[in-house]
């Protein structure tokens, strides 16, 4: 499990793939019938995910009403994910952000090639998520690098091209660290909990925080591939920006994906697997469950299955800022959560345990969670 220094199979750059103008994508590319996206009775492309104005939380201010509370309350109760505007975020970043990493993935290849990344970490320029050797492959490129803990943050390993590019994603993650804390005081007076009490589950300060930039080529046969196949993310939080010019993400909602439609400037968010409540007495009061890693199936807080879609006309970038629990904490649930009648359904496990468990196979929708189950 240790032995995750190289990739069981030479890299090919999906980006060089597009390029190419092939007609066909390779073998290596085409979902099984059941994971097409091309199943149109089970498309919903009437809903989207809500949109919630954040007016009134800031840095310095924490006046949300209480409707708008109960929104988040609800879209996390019912959806997992919901987009944000008026955020505090500025725009002008968030597009300087956007454009920076096109201008990396639009780089020489030579370029690019140097932050080349192993399975170890995946720190740096990707192709492909998993060592499973023959896997069918995500039509994607990538580049994935470490915010917080300082002790991960290592400028060396961001790009240096475009010339700006450090020193906008440096600011970029700084907001979006602000941005990530206040929705997590959101959440825990949401459950009736202190407003710091999700934040101290994740280790306080000591929390950590990165980025994935996605990189979606124009793909030929867009009905036979996926741009990420269907997963939860493992994390607390995920703050995606999307492109809303391309629309790609796919939530699934009652058995049915649902294509998301961007809002501009708006951040796409949705929970993580380590964020979970249980309902614990008949007034419906819900409080919260942090367990590592794994859904609780009696959790009404759902970490959501959710893939990307492919386009055969435009390329698509998106920008997913991961917020996350310190790495070495065993998480257990709240104490009051459980008993005789309602035990623990997993055992503890380490962020880092879990994140090394996920890459030796990749995305695999909620499988690889639900494996992880104790006997009962």
């Amino acid at each position: 499990m240790n032995n995750l220094h190289d990739w069981p199979e030479p890299i090919i750059r999906v980006q060089s793939l597009s390029e190419s103008d092939l007609p066909i994508i390779p073998d290596r590319y085409i979902k099984p019938l059941t994971d097409r996206p091309c199943l149109n009775s089970e498309v919903d492309n009437d809903s989207n995910i809500p949109i919630i104005d954040l007016t009134g939380l800031s840095e310095h201010e924490d006046n949300l009403p209480a409707s708008t509370l109960d929104q988040i309350s609800i879209a996390c109760r019912e959806w997992g994910f919901f987009q944000v505007i008026n955020h505090g975020v500025s725009p002008e970043l968030m597009d300087r952000a956007r454009e920076v990493w096109r201008g990396f993935f639009h780089s020489p290849m030579e370029i690019k090639q140097v932050y080349a990344n192993s399975p170890k970490t995946y720190e740096g320029y990707g192709s492909r998520l998993g060592i499973e050797k023959g896997a069918i492959l995500d039509w994607s490129d990538y580049y994935y690098l470490h915010y917080l803990p300082l002790t991960l943050k290592d400028y060396k390993k961001w790009p240096a091209s475009p010339d700006s590019c450090r020193e906008v994603i440096d600011e970029y993650g700084k907001e979006l660290v602000k941005l990530s804390g206040r929705i997590m005081k959101v959440l825990s007076i949401n459950l009736g909990l202190k407003e710091d009490q999700l934040q101290n589950a994740f280790g306080g300060d000591n929390i950590g925080a990165c980025l994935r930039v996605n990189f979606y080529p124009k793909c030929p046969q867009p009905d036979l591939a996926l741009g990420l196949s269907s997963h939860s993310d493992p994390g607390g939080l995920t703050l995606l920006l999307p492109d809303h010019e391309v629309p790609g993400l796919q939530v699934r909602r009652n058995g049915k994906w649902i294509t998301v439609k961007p809002a501009r400037h708006a951040f796409i968010i949705n929970i993580g697997d380590q964020v979970q409540t249980d309902k614990v007495d008949k007034h419906d009061d819900f409080k919260v469950m942090i367990y590592e890693d794994k859904v609780l199936s009696n959790a009404n807080y759902k970490s959501v299955e959710h893939r990307v879609i492919v386009n055969s006309g435009m390329e698509r970038i998106s920008l997913a800022f991961f917020y996350n629990p310190k790495s070495d904490i065993p998480i257990k649930p709240v104490e009051e959560l459980v008993s005789e009648e309602k035990p623990a359904l997993y055992s503890p496990m380490t962020f880092d345990e879990y994140r090394l468990f996920i890459r030796l196979k990749g995305p695999k929708g909620k499988s690889q969670v639900d494996s992880l189950k104790s006997p009962r």
